[in-house]
């Protein structure tokens, strides 16, 4: 571990332990938070051939504003939660897909229905994820 990381650990064991908060507790927060995210599966999945990935989004007008309005739609669904705000939207040739985490089935379906409504009931591929909150 890094030096000033040890030294900024040890002084909140001892300001949290002043307020009753035990050093264990410090040190399994502090290892949650500096844990890497494991994204070695997805990444897999988004480089294989003829997998859709946000860098293939294309430029011409139609796309972009069907991109856009989705996003829009998204965006303004408070009910949606940060997840769901963040997915990627991925429009080429006419046809949308969705890719990402989102909080539940129900935000899932959400979304996949405010692409349908823009693009079409045969023009979206929904690849969201279910991903509970930690």
């Amino acid at each position: 571990m890094n030096k000033h990381f040890i030294t900024y650990m040890t002084v909140v064991a001892v300001a949290m332990s002043a307020h009753g908060v035990s050093a264990q507790s410090t040190s399994t927060a502090a290892a949650a938070a500096h844990s890497d995210a494991d994204n070695t599966g997805k990444n897999k999945r988004d480089r294989a051939t003829g997998e859709p990935t946000a860098d293939q989004q294309k430029n011409n007008a139609g796309d972009l504003d069907m991109a856009k309005r989705i996003r829009r739609s998204v965006m303004d669904d408070k009910a949606i939660s940060t997840y769901g705000h963040n997915v990627k939207i991925i429009a080429s040739g006419g046809t949308v897909t969705l890719k990402g985490p989102v909080r539940d089935e129900g935000e899932k379906k959400a979304i996949e229905m405010k692409a349908t409504e823009i693009a079409g009931k045969d023009h979206v591929i929904n690849q969201l994820e279910v991903a509970p909150p930690k």
